[in-house]
């Protein structure tokens, strides 16, 4: 099994950086990643310090992979997410979209939480369940470079729970080799991460890559042992989720053999939404695979 060690960090989903590691369809690579914080919070005295790194979520990359070529999709298996310290770290102060109603004088709030026993402890009467996921994961476009504040068509800083151990992530290839990024791991997370924080964490994953000829889509897909789900960002989050709805709609279409408009009908009545970070309108449209096989 092959290993990316932290090394370089970077900030967006270029296309013009060597890429670190070389891979063959099917292989499983062990990635390290730092936190969201660029490993500046290790302790609840340490603050965010923009001046010497003023970016955030930090990716370890890119990630080349043979026969990817435009066109294609990647399907990204999450084996496992494991932290490499034994702890996790968020903070509150950055109210913004709240202040209107709570105020602005929200203290830094940073709140170091070890990790132990498939806990995260959270104080010492509060343990909340270590479910760890990736809040960013994505490829290179073709044109640009996005940064890993936003998400998109390519992936991206999405931060929406279903990224998480034991799902498929598919994202579309628009260079040739994919140069697949990923980074951004939580122990835990709500849906909206309302602060703009997870519990952010070093982390080792543990991925196995597959190369999907001639799949061309259009975002985003997850699928999970149960459900299939379509991921869009953008404000305002009415369209986010209009344009997911759709794209799980024409994933129905395509691959499952429903006509678009029974789908529009059934999702109508047994769909769900995940909600990513909620500033910036990241919705995941969401379907129980046990509809899927009965197309009209």
């Amino acid at each position: 099994m092959k290993r990316l060690p932290l090394g370089p960090l970077y900030y967006e989903y270029s296309r013009q950086v060597e890429p670190r590691l070389r891979i063959e369809p099917g292989e499983t690579v062990v990635v390290e990643t730092e936190d969201a914080f660029s490993g500046q919070i290790r302790t609840n005295d340490d603050r965010r310090d923009r001046t010497k790194m003023p970016y955030s979520n930090p990716q370890t990359g890119p990630i080349w992979i043979s026969g990817a070529e435009p066109g294609d999709a990647l399907a990204v298996k999450i084996e496992s997410i494991t932290p490499t310290i034994g702890q996790c770290v968020t903070r509150t102060s950055d109210p913004n979209q709240l202040a209107q109603w709570l105020g602005d004088d929200c203290p830094h709030g940073t709140h170091v939480c070890p990790i132990s026993d498939g806990q995260i402890h959270w104080s010492d009467k509060l343990t909340i369940p270590y479910a760890p996921m990736l809040g960013c994961i994505g490829t290179a476009p073709s044109w640009g470079a996005p940064t890993t504040l936003p998400a998109g068509p390519h992936g991206g800083n999405m931060d929406i729970v279903e990224v998480c151990p034991g799902n498929t992530i598919y994202l579309p290839v628009y260079v040739p080799g994919g140069y697949l990024y990923l980074g951004d791991a939580h122990s835990a997370m709500g849906h909206g991460e309302l602060s703009a924080s997870g519990l952010e964490m070093p982390a080792e994953s543990v991925i196995t890559v597959h190369v999907l000829k001639n799949k061309r889509q259009s975002g985003p897909r997850i699928e999970t042992p149960s459900e299939i789900v379509t991921v869009v960002s953008g404000c305002p989050m009415e369209r986010s989720t209009a344009q997911a709805f759709a794209q799980l709609i024409l994933w129905m279409e395509q691959d499952f053999g429903w006509n678009r408009w029974r789908a529009y009908d059934l999702l109508t009545h047994v769909a769900q939404l995940s909600i990513g970070y909620y500033g910036i309108g990241t919705v995941g449209a969401k379907v129980a695979k046990r509809y899927l096989n009965q197309p009209s």
